[in-house]
């Protein structure tokens, strides 16, 4: 399957979930036009280096535009859609201002669900990262979301490295994510001498 690609460091999707993009770039304006010329699909992958034409990391996640805002100076707002995993088989030659890409799409299984055990433990460190790090959280709310939407969100969104969210995306299943997820959460949450919160690099 080909695609064009969007690679912006730090930014993840996941399959299920949503991510704004405010597009300002003439290249990525070229990009969301061909797009929604299209099948409005749009390839999130991070690049290994913050730098123009880096390589890329083998995988990211194919998003469909949903909601998309055109701007009277050429700029937009979308929201694109996740919709699967997939792996880089390699990037094309092409004549276009935007990368594109060959890639295998990942054919995660459906309605993944987690072990009570999992999931009690995924909140119980989730409720002490979000004390500790003082984010205000609808706990009822989040013990309505069914298991991959409450991992896949919260993989989204936790104020991680990048380096730490692609190694999230790229866990083969949902169970591997929500262990992940915990180790994360509990490194996050050591501290240096006391006051200096320990970051992944």
């Amino acid at each position: 399957m080909r695609f064009p690609i969007f690679p912006l460091p730090g930014a993840i999707l996941f399959p299920g979930l949503q991510l704004p993009l405010h597009i300002f770039e003439p290249r990525y304006r070229d990009l969301v036009g061909s797009a929604l010329a299209k099948d409005r699909l749009i390839g999130m992958i991070q690049p290994l280096q913050s730098k123009d034409g880096a390589p890329l990391y083998d995988i990211g996640c194919l998003g469909r535009i949903g909601d998309v805002e055109a701007l009277e100076d050429g700029r937009y707002n979308i929201v694109l859609d996740g919709e699967t995993r997939f792996r880089l088989v390699r990037e094309l030659d092409v004549r276009t201002s935007f990368r594109q890409i060959e890639a295998e799409i990942i054919d995660d299984a459906e309605d993944e669900v987690l072990s009570s055990v999992e999931r009690a433990g995924f909140e119980f460190e989730a409720r002490r990262f979000a004390d500790m790090q003082g984010y205000s959280v609808d706990w009822d709310s989040v013990e309505r979301l069914d298991d991959e939407t409450l991992i896949n969100g919260v993989a989204q969104i936790a104020p991680f490295d990048a380096a730490s969210k692609q190694a999230l995306l790229e866990a083969p299943n949902l169970a591997q994510r929500c262990e992940l997820m915990i180790q994360l959460m509990q490194f996050f949450a050591l501290r240096d001498d006391g006051d200096e919160i320990v970051t992944l690099q």
